[in-house]
């Protein structure tokens, strides 16, 4: 089995340092493949969404407020524009399938990692004390090739919702 990567210094969650397992990706990098659940239970990988600009918002748990903050802001700002809008967390889809019931997202789909963390680990924010996602934020243009990245330093605070939208713009066209 292939060792992952451990960074430190990067997050925080309610100011104890946490390890993130997996690799830095960075603007310019191809998009890593990998699985996920949908509420119903169905995997879906970076294939099911290929061709289309992607907004990976990422959250710790849709039952925490700041979380579903993030999900709803995501959707509410991306309602008119023709992306796929994805919220990666490790909840399970069952919880998944509550938040889509309460919220009724527009354009948002939430995702479950739970099972594999394989979305996590390619993407370098699984928190591994926690076993929960980095709150973070990916635009991944038509080609699969990361355009933006934000890992949120402080796991209970807001991302920077204006920089990801501005990060849409030119690959949203």
């Amino acid at each position: 089995m292939e060792t992952l990567t451990e960074r430190k210094g990067i997050v925080t969650a309610k100011g104890k340092p946490v390890t993130l397992v997996g690799p830095e990706l960075k603007k310019g990098d191809k998009a890593p493949d990998f699985r996920i659940l949908d509420t119903e239970l169905n995997e879906k990988t970076l294939k099911d969404f290929s061709g289309t600009v992607k907004l990976i918002s990422v959250t710790p748990s849709l039952d925490t407020s700041v979380c579903n903050r993030q999900a709803r802001t995501f959707d509410a700002r991306t309602e008119d524009l023709g992306i796929a809008v994805l919220n990666v967390s490790m909840d399970l889809p069952f919880a998944l399938e509550r938040f889509v019931q309460e919220a009724h997202p527009v354009r948002l789909k939430a995702f479950s990692d739970h099972r594999e963390a394989s979305f996590g680990t390619a993407y370098g924010v699984l928190m591994k004390e926690l076993r929960l996602l980095a709150r973070s934020v990916f635009v991944v243009d038509k080609d699969d090739v990361i355009r933006y990245v934000q890992i949120v330093p402080e796991m209970t605070d807001d991302p920077d919702f204006r920089a990801a939208m501005e990060a849409l713009r030119p690959v949203s066209g």
